[in-house]
């Protein structure tokens, strides 16, 4: 009879996000293989044999982070309308940092000193934008935005769904700022400034 595998997806998840949860809550130098171990009830061992070494560990972090919120950019509905698409997205962007606070710094900060992704996971994060650069790109081709090079319109709504999730995630939003409705509003606003007059 085989042997069963104890390895599995599951263990590889459940170290990745507790080892996100040892990050953001304290600190890169939180993070040690054998506290990690013993916080998800494993053996170092296992943690060896599912990632090899520390930096291949943060690079998987990096990866699974992007992995996810990728897999939240491509599942939203084009509909034909491109602020609408845009306000869509950036709804998305928010609902992946909601659901994975400790693996959003990883992705978007350098919370692990001297942390380079490798050229796979840089390619996993470029990959997972497209669905905005298409969005884009799309628009700019029916002459319904301003005709500007894609990357000008990407960074901008990038920058603004960027920046109000980073404060919000940080709680250095003011008490009376309703995130709800003022996200969606301000995210329509910077998506409408760019259709052509």
């Amino acid at each position: 009879m085989a042997r069963p595998r104890t390895h599995d997806e599951a263990l590889r998840l459940r170290l990745l996000d507790r080892a996100g949860e040892l990050i953001s809550a304290d600190g890169p130098k939180a993070l040690s293989l054998r506290k990690l171990a013993a916080e998800a009830g494993t053996s170092t061992t296992a943690v060896y044999s599912l990632f090899g070494s520390k930096p291949d560990l943060v690079n998987a972090l990096y990866m699974e982070g992007f992995r996810r919120f990728g897999a939240r950019m491509a599942s939203v509905a084009r509909s034909g309308d491109p602020v609408a698409d845009l306000v869509a997205l950036g709804a998305a962007y928010r609902t992946s940092a909601l659901a994975d606070p400790h693996l959003y710094a990883i992705m978007f900060t350098k919370s692990v000193p001297g942390f380079e992704p490798n050229e796979e996971a840089e390619k996993l994060a470029r990959s997972s934008l497209e669905p905005l650069q298409e969005v884009i790109s799309a628009a700019i081709a029916a002459g319904i935005f301003v005709d500007v090079p894609a990357e000008t319109i990407a960074v901008s709504c990038w920058g603004i769904v960027h920046g109000l999730v980073s404060l919000e995630l940080t709680g250095n939003l003011p008490d009376e700022f309703s995130v709800g409705g003022a996200y969606e509003t301000a995210l329509r606003a910077n998506a409408s400034g760019w259709l052509r007059p």
